[in-house]
């Protein structure tokens, strides 16, 4: 048996991929998380009043989403309803991670797939003239300045967020601070449209170039945003199966009754399943699991993806335009929520501390994103985090089969095996950092 294994680039964390070969067939392919952070050792004894600054550093690009969830598990543990302007400013940080997250995604990660080089900024001048390439260069990081700019606007600072806080938000956001983010994300969202309008050209050229969109076989899909519209700041957990109908809807606290979470021997992520079956969670989930966008533009290009490509659509290399339409909803949500007054309301209640039990949720820009915390004499007795990226390690996976037996052969190894691994790993924009506990 021969053993190809390929360390991986464009991700968040450390992971490498592995493919054991035997007489020229496809005998198994493994995603493996190769670094252990154990936070859920880390934070035993913690008071548990300090979770909400503790988690995020679990993650610098996840931050936001671990702040929000450790806040809600404790309001949860607490018996705990922060008041409406609380929940839309939390909403609004939200909006910000995925604005950030996408980007980074799209612009940095997996854009040089797309021309088949190793950064974005090394475009081959026979593929993207200059002039386009500094351009798309330049405007990926300014619109992604814009959701770190976001963040900081809605949570107190970028890194590490520190306005929420249980039983609401420490403050409102001023007025004028919201008229010049305002300003500068109308100014972004034409920007953000004509960089995604590029990157959906490069990926149909891609298809052309490789002629596979890879993985294109049924799995069942997961998510908590809203059927209507996307809402990241959210409640309860759905699923669809292959067929395209909503099989299950399930709040934090019933997870384990609903999917089966274990371990895996040779890996420090753990991986779900749904009924025994593949799930993938992220931004082709919740593009197949979303009626309409609830702005005009991003609703306009989710119709475009179901008129193109069907609904559910499986391919996974639609994940990344899922993507790019959830970039252009941030921007235009996040519009629509500062066209409205953040302050001038009560942000928080008051609330007493007890021992007992929480559950947390909210929509990260990988999925599905659980805390659950057991307190005791006012301390973290056990914590776990279900973290999104491991709702799709078995898709990982069975994508890579596929990949794999494509370009192995008999008698030799298509060069581009080694490429086609990271599409398919980029393709679910997997958080390692995160999923290692």
């Amino acid at each position: 048996m021969t053993t190809l294994t390929f360390p991986l680039s464009r991700i968040e964390g450390h992971a490498q991929v592995e493919i054991d070969i035997q007489r020229g067939k496809v005998v198994s392919t493994r995603f493996k998380a190769t670094e252990l952070r154990g936070f859920n050792v880390f934070v035993q004894g913690v008071p548990a009043e300090q979770m909400p600054v503790i988690v995020p550093r679990i993650c610098g690009v996840c931050s936001t989403a671990h702040h929000v969830t450790a806040v809600k598990t404790l309001e949860d543990a607490y018996g705990v309803t922060p008041p409406p302007l609380a929940s839309r400013i939390r909403s609004l940080l939200l909006l910000g991670q995925l604005l950030q997250n996408q980007a980074t995604s799209l612009f940095i990660f997996t854009m040089p797939d797309r021309v088949d080089v190793d950064s974005v900024f090394e475009m081959d001048e026979d593929v993207i003239d200059p002039t386009m390439r500094f351009e798309i260069s330049r405007h990926a990081l300014k619109v992604r300045e814009l959701g770190t700019d976001l963040i900081t606007l809605a949570g107190g600072q970028f890194i590490h967020p520190v306005r929420a806080v249980v039983g609401g938000v420490n403050a409102g956001i001023p007025a004028e601070r919201v008229q010049t983010m305002l300003q500068r994300l109308e100014e972004g969202l034409p920007l953000a449209c004509d960089l995604f309008d590029a990157y959906w050209e490069l990926t149909n050229r891609m298809k052309d170039r490789i002629g596979s969109w890879g993985d294109d076989q049924p799995a069942y899909y997961i998510t908590s945003t809203d059927r209507v519209r996307p809402d990241f700041n959210t409640h309860e957990i759905r699923v669809m199966a292959p067929s395209g109908e909503c099989c299950e809807i399930f709040s934090p606290r019933e997870f384990k009754d609903v999917l089966e979470l274990k371990e895996r021997e040779y890996s420090y992520a753990a991986e779900t399943s749904y009924k025994g079956g593949v799930i993938r969670a992220n931004s082709l989930a919740r593009a197949n699991m979303t009626a309409h966008m609830g702005t005009k533009v991003a609703n306009g290009y989710l119709h475009r993806l179901r008129i193109e490509y069907g609904t559910p659509a499986h391919p996974i290399m639609l994940f990344d335009l899922g993507r790019g339409i959830e970039l252009v909803y941030a921007i235009e949500r996040a519009i629509q929520m500062l066209q409205q007054p953040l302050e001038g309301e009560d942000t928080d209640v008051p609330y007493t501390p007890r021992d007992g039990e929480g559950y947390g949720l909210v929509e990260a820009p990988r999925g599905p994103l659980i805390h659950h915390y057991v307190i005791e004499r006012g301390k973290i007795a056990s914590a776990e985090f279900v973290i999104p990226t491991v709702h799709n390690m078995r898709a990982i996976e069975r994508a890579l089969k596929v990949a794999a037996e494509r370009y192995v052969h008999a008698d030799e190894v298509d060069l581009e095996l080694e490429r086609a691994v990271g599409r398919v790993v980029r393709a679910f924009d997997p958080c390692i950092a995160c999923a290692t506990h």
